[in-house]
C-alpha cells in the first residue's frame, strides 16, 4: 500500500532486529523513535540525524534533507517542557521542517521493507530509499541484527549531468563520548562511542555509520556547540554542504556531548542514469538493566548481539559485507509473502504486525533465547514477562522462527514452572525460578500445553518431547492437583470452577466456554503426546477427562444462540471462597462484578481458533458453532462505534468499524458491573475471531472483521505499524499471522514428515514454514509445486485436494515412486532440496 500526504501522519516504520530495538522511519522520512536502548523511548529523535541531498548543476546549487512534510502539530507537540519549546513553539528543530525539504514524497511498505520516492519539479533527481532490517525465516542471526540497512537509488532526471552529495549525519547519544573514523578498505564511517562508561556498564553504547561508496568523506564532528539554544553546528554543516566542495575533515582530540559527524558519499550522473548509494547503521547498548521490578532495579544481564560482535563496527562491516545477500534473501521473503492469494487487507494484516518482533517489545537473553514484554508504552515495557495469555495468540514465531519460540517454551520450564505445576504466567528480568505471578492463569498455562504440543508437531523432534514431557504434564495436572488453591478442577470431572485467573486480567468464577474449551484442547493435546510417549493410562485418563467436559461445553454452555459463561451472580461465597470478595463483590447490585456471564464474548470459542492451527479436531459442536459465530458477528461487529457506549480504551471511533469483545443481547442478562474491557475493539481478539469464522467457512464476515482493523490503521488515524492494545507494538496482534495457515489450508506433522495444503480458494500460492525450512506452495487445476527457499526438507507424505488425481511426483527434478492412500500422497523418506512438483491427469 502506498502512502502520502496526511496518510503518511502516524507511520512510523521499525527497523531494527529481532530483540535489538529499532530505529523508525516515519511517513515523511524522519528518522524517529530511537529505541535502540533497552527500552522504549516513543516520539523521540537523536538531534539532527537524518539524510540529506546535494545537487550541482550549472553553477547552481540546491540541498534538501530527505523529508516531506513535517508531519508534528504546528503548534508544537505538547510535552509538558518548561523550557523553550513544546506546544507554543511550533514543531521541534530536530524535525528539521524548516530546511528544505521535499514537496513530493510517498511511503510504500511491505514488511519488512520500506519504500519511500522524494521528488519534486525543479529538483534534478528522483531519490528513491529502501530501508529494512533482514527478515530471513529460521535464520536467526541474521534477522536479529542491531542494523538500520539503507539504500538509495539516486536517478537523474534532468538533460544534463548532476554532482550529486549525499549526505548522511548522526548525533553521538553518549554523555560524554568520542567520534572516530573508520575504515577497513572497502567501508568508510565514523564510530559514536561512550568514554564515560565501560562496555560492561549500563548507559554505555556505540553507534556506527557506514557507506561503501567510491567517493566518501567522513567529517567526525561538526563544527561543536555546547549552547542548545544557538544553532552554530547545524548552521556550519549546511552552509558547508551547500557551499563547499567537499566536506571538511573537522577533529576534535577531547570528548563531547552530543557531537554529530556526517559520512558523505559523491557520485556524478549522467541523463537518465541511476546509482545505489547504500549506508547501514548499527548500534551496541550491550548491558540492559531491570528498571521495573522493585528490589531487582539495577540488575543487569547481556543482550544476546553483544555476544555476537564486538561492538558496532564489527556488526556494521557483517552488515555491510553480506548487504546484497541479506537484502536478496529478504526481498525473496517479502515477494513470497506479498505474492501470496490473499485479499489485500488480510495481507496487509500478515505482513504488518511482523513487525512486532523488530521492536523494543522483544529482547534476546544472552543465550539467545525470547523474552517479550506485552507491548511498548513510551518510555517504559509495558507488562513484562512473556506473558502466557498474550503470547498464546501470537502465530508468527512458530512458524518463522521455531526455535525462538521454543526457547519461550523451555524457558517456562527452567524458570516458571513450580514443583507444584503452577506457572508464574510471567517471567522477569534477569530470569530466576520464582513464582512471579501471585497466582497461575488459567488460559495461559493451558495455552502453554497447547503450544508444547504444536511446536513438536511443527520439528517433529520426538527426543525434545521426551526430555521434557513431565514438566509439560504437570502443568496440565496442575489443574486438578490438590496443590492448585484455585481449584479448576479439583473433582476431575473435566469441568471448570474455582477462580480462573485470565487474559482479561480478572477472576472468571464457575465454567464458561471461553476457558473451558481451553483446558480441553489442553487435555487433547495432552493425550496425544501421552500417547506418542506410550503412556496408555495417562493418555486415557485425558481423554474421559475431554469427553465428560465436551459433553457438558457443548450442552450446558450453549444457549441456542451462542457459547457463553455460567455462573451464579448472587453467589457472593465464590468470590469470598478466594479472597477476592472486597474486589469482586458488588454490594449495591447484589452480584459478583467482572464476569462474562450471559454475554456474547469473542473469545467464546477460541479453543477452535488454536484447534485449526495446530492439527486438533475441534472442541465445539459443528452445527452449534456455526450458529454461534454468525450471531457473535451479529452482535460484536459494528459497522460504527457512533452509538457504542466504552468506558474503556478508545481502539475505534466515530464511523470506524470493529468487533467488540463483549455485547450482551436482547434476552440476555447484563450485570450490573460486566466483565473488565467489554466495548474495546483490540486487534489480537478481532484477528483470532477472523480467523476462525474463515476456518468455518464464513470467509465474508471474516474478511469484513479484518478489513475494518486494517482501515483503522490507514496511516493518518493510526501508525499501520503499531497495532496497540496495552501500549504499542502488541505482541497479540501476531495473532493476523495465523490467518496465512488458514487461507492456505496448511496442515503439518513433522512426526510422520507429513504436510498438507487445502487453499481456500481451490488454488493459489502461499508461503509455508515447518521445522527449519520455508518456501512456496502453489496449487494450479495441472500441479501442485513446493518450492523450497531454506533448508532441505524430508518429507514422506503430502495432503493435496483431489490426490488420486495425481500421476506423477518429481523431486528436484527426479521422479520418484508414490502411492494415494486415505487422500494422501505417500513416498519413501525423501529429502527435498530445492521443488517437488505433482502433476494431476487432465
Amino acid at each position: 500500500m502506498i502512502y502520502t500526504k496526511e496518510k503518511t501522519k502516524n507511520i512510523c516504520f521499525p527497523l531494527g532486529g529481532i530483540g535489538t530495538g529499532s530505529i523508525g522511519l516515519s511517513g515523511n522520512g524522519e528518522l524517529c523513535d530511537w529505541e535502540i536502548f533497552n527500552r522504549p523511548c516513543k516520539n523521540t529523535r537523536n538531534g539532527f540525524s537524518h539524510f540529506a541531498i546535494r545537487a550541482r548543476q550549472g553553477g547552481e546549487t540546491t540541498v534538501k534533507v530527505l523529508h516531506g512534510d513535517t508531519n508534528e502539530n504546528l503548534m508544537g507537540k505538547s510535552c509538558r517542557s518548561e523550557s523553550f519549546h513544546g506546544f507554543g513553539f511550533g514543531p521541534l528543530d530536530t524535525t528539521l521542517a524548516g530546511f528544505p525539504h521535499f514537496r513530493d514524497v510517498s511511503f510504500e511498505g511491505h514488511f519488512p521493507f520500506a519504500h519511500m520516492t522524494f521528488s519534486e519539479e525543479g529538483f534534478p533527481a528522483v531519490v528513491r530509499l529502501a530501508a529494512f532490517n533482514p527478515m530471513i525465516p529460521h535464520e536467526e542471526l541474521d534477522s536479529s541484527l542491531p542494523l538500520a540497512f539503507f539504500s538509495f537509488e539516486i536517478e537523474n532526471v534532468s538533460d544534463s549531468p548532476v554532482e550529486f552529495a549525499l549526505s548522511a549525519s548522526v548525533r553521538n547519544p553518549a554523555k560524554k563520548g568520542v567520534n572516530r573514523t573508520v575504515s577497513d578498505g572497502t567501508c568508510q564511517g565514523i564510530l559514536f562511542s561512550s568514554v564515560d562508561t565501560r562496555p560492561d556498564e549500563v548507559g554505555y553504547s556505540d553507534l556506527c555509520l557506514l557507506t561503501d561508496g567510491d567517493d566518501v568523506d567522513v567529517e567526525e564532528y561538526w563544527y561543536r556547540n555546547y549552547l542548545w539554544i544557538y544553532k552554530d553546528d547545524i548552521t556550519t554543516y549546511w552552509k558547508n554542504l551547500l557551499h563547499l566542495d567537499r566536506m571538511p575533515q573537522r577533529h576534535y582530540d577531547t570528548a563531547g556531548e552530543g557531537d554529530h559527524g556526517s559520512v558523505v558519499s559523491y557520485v556524478t550522473l549522467a541523463p537518465a542514469e541511476r546509482r545505489t548509494v547504500r549506508f547501514v547503521l548499527s548500534w551496541n547498548v550491550p548491558i540492559a538493566s531491570n528498571y521495573w521490578t522493585e528490589g531487582r532495579i539495577g540488575e543487569t544481564w547481556r543482550n544476546y548481539y553483544a555476544t555476537q560482535f564486538e561492538d558496532s563496527y564489527a556488526t556494521a562491516r557483517y552488515g555491510m559485507e553480506h548487504f546484497s545477500r541479506l537484502y536478496e534473501r529478504t526481498r525473496l521473503f517479502a515477494d513470497t509473502l506479498a505474492s501470496c492469494s490473499l485479499p489485500d487487507p488480510v495481507r496487509d494484516a500478515v505482513s504488518a504486525n511482523l513487525s512486532v518482533l523488530k521492536t523494543p517489545t522483544v529482547f534476546r537473553l544472552e543465550d539467545g533465547s525470547l523474552w517479550g514484554w506485552e507491548g511498548s508504552l513510551e518510555t517504559l515495557g509495558s507488562c513484562c514477562g512473556s506473558c502466557q495469555h498474550v503470547w498464546n495468540y501470537a502465530y508468527a514465531l512458530p512458524f518463522l522462527f521455531p526455535r525462538l519460540e521454543r526457547s519461550l517454551r523451555e524457558n517456562t520450564l527452567k524458570y516458571a514452572l513450580m514443583d507444584s505445576g503452577a506457572t508464574s504466567f510471567r517471567i522477569d528480568l534477569p530470569p530466576r525460578r520464582e513464582m512471579y505471578t501471585k497466582f497461575a492463569c488459567l488460559d495461559g498455562q493451558m495455552g502453554e500445553v497447547i503450544k508444547w504440543y504444536r511446536e513438536w508437531r511443527l520439528s517433529g523432534d520426538n527426543a525434545w518431547l521426551v526430555q521434557h514431557a513431565e514438566q509439560v504434564f504437570r502443568m496440565l495436572e496442575y489443574a486438578w492437583s490438590e496443590e492448585n488453591p484455585d481449584c479448576w478442577d479439583r473433582d476431575r470431572d473435566g469441568i471448570l470452577e474455582g477462580r480462573q485467573h485470565n487474559t482479561l486480567d480478572n477472576e472468571v468464577f464457575g465454567p464458561g466456554s471461553w476457558l473451558e474449551g481451553m483446558y480441553l484442547l489442553a487435555l487433547a493435546c495432552g493425550a496425544e503426546m501421552a500417547a506418542a510417549l506410550g503412556q496408555g493410562e495417562r493418555e486415557r485418563e485425558y481423554r474421559r477427562l475431554y469427553e465428560q467436559g465436551r459433553a457438558f461445553l457443548n450442552t450446558e454452555l450453549y444457549n441456542g444462540s451462542y457459547y457463553y459463561h455460567k455462573v451464579d451472580l448472587s453467589d457472593r461465597t465464590q468470590p469470598a471462597r478466594y479472597g477476592v470478595e472486597g474486589l469482586y463483590w458488588n454490594e449495591e447490585a447484589g452480584q459478583i462484578k467482572y464476569q462474562v456471564a450471559e454475554g456474547c464474548l469473542i473469545d467464546q470459542m477460541l479453543a477452535d481458533f488454536h484447534a485449526h492451527l495446530v492439527g486438533m479436531p475441534c472442541v465445539f459442536d459443528a452445527e452449534q458453532k456455526r450458529n454461534a459465530l454468525q450471531n457473535l458477528y451479529k452482535n460484536n461487529h459494528k459497522t460504527s462505534m457512533r452509538e457504542v457506549t466504552n468506558m474503556w480504551r478508545n481502539f475505534s471511533l466515530n464511523d470506524e468499524s470493529g468487533t467488540v469483545m463483549c455485547t450482551f443481547p436482547e434476552g440476555a442478562r447484563t450485570p450490573a458491573i460486566p466483565m473488565m474491557y467489554c466495548e474495546e475493539t483490540m486487534t489480537g481478539f478481532e484477528y483470532a475471531f477472523a480467523a476462525l469464522l474463515i476456518s468455518e467457512g464464513l470467509v465474508r464476515e471474516g474478511e469484513s472483521v479484518v478489513r475494518a482493523v486494517r482501515d483503522r490503521y490507514d496511516g493518518e488515524k493510526r501508525n499501520p505499524w503499531n497495532e496497540i492494545e496495552c501500549g504499542s507494538n502488541y505482541a497479540r496482534s501476531m495473532a493476523s499471522f495465523a490467518l496465512l495457515p488458514v487461507y492456505s489450508g496448511f496442515t503439518y506433522d513433522m512426526t510422520r514428515d507429513h504436510v498438507g495444503f487445502a487453499p481456500l480458494s481451490g488454488d493459489g500460492t502461499y508461503l509455508f514454514a515447518v521445522k527449519n525450512s520455508w518456501g512456496q506452495f502453489t496449487l494450479t487445476p495441472e500441479s501442485a509445486t513446493l518450492a523450497l527457499y531454506g533448508n532441505p526438507l524430508a518429507l514422506r507424505s503430502l495432503s493435496l485436494p483431489d490426490a488420486e488425481r495425481i500421476t506423477a511426483v518429481t523431486v528436484d527434478g527426479r521422479a520418484i515412486p508414490f502411492a494415494v492412500k486415505n487422500g494422501e500422497i505417500i513416498f519413501e523418506n525423501t529429502e527435498i532440496k530445492e521443488t517437488i512438483a505433482l502433476r494431476y491427469d487432465r
